[in-house]
């Protein structure tokens, strides 16, 4: 498995097609136990994301380093500083490699180390961190391929829904937050359901 800048590009621009189609649902997902805004923050920043990726790259890092900075000033919520620091963490894991499965799973390592800090959560709080971790630890395996790892993320975004939240505004509703799934971790899963797309095609 090889990570190209124009994968990285296809990869970004395939998610946000997903979050412009998705947006009302998302924004539905979050006005359940949150504050409403989810879908739209994220088409909104995205969007923007998808406009600024037609320059030219040197490497996957600087692709996800200009994403990160675009995240953090366009996208609102709590969703900016959190998806914008994974961006940021993964770029700086891979600044001067080639993007291979072990430096991808590294990648997504930093940016979960970054979400937990940020957040100030960990896994089983019913966040986007519930997708990132399971889907680390596929990536981690030595024999994993595209198929797995989009199954692991919906898998895991399924799970989000049984959970009672403890963090972030969903964390206001306690037990009534059960019975729904998490919005961050569904736009986890679109996210790692486009790499897994784009991986699988290069395979």
């Amino acid at each position: 498995m090889q990570l190209t800048v124009e994968d990285t590009i296809q990869w970004l621009k395939q998610f946000n097609d997903r979050l412009s189609e998705q947006k009302d649902y998302l924004s539905q997902l979050d006005r359940a136990i949150g504050d409403g805004d989810h879908g739209i923050n994220m088409a909104r920043g995205f969007q923007q994301v998808a406009e600024g990726l037609d320059g030219d790259f040197d490497e996957v890092s600087d692709v996800l380093k200009k994403t990160a900075t675009t995240v953090m000033s366009k996208v609102g919520g709590a969703s900016g500083p959190l998806y914008g620091t994974a961006f940021l963490k993964m770029s700086m894991e891979c600044k001067g490699k080639d993007v291979d499965a072990a430096v991808l799973a590294d990648m997504v390592e930093a940016a979960l180390g970054g979400i937990k800090q940020r957040g100030k959560s960990e896994e089983g709080e019913k966040t986007m961190i519930d997708v990132w971790a399971p889907v680390l630890g596929t990536l981690q395996e030595e024999d994993f391929d595209a198929e797995r790892l989009k199954q692991t993320a919906e898998e895991a975004m399924q799970k989000t829904e049984d959970m009672t939240a403890t963090k972030g505004r969903a964390s206001y509703f306690k037990e009534k937050s059960q019975g729904h799934l998490d919005p961050g971790a569904v736009s986890s899963y679109y996210l790692f359901a486009e790499l897994a797309d784009v991986i699988g095609k290069g395979a």
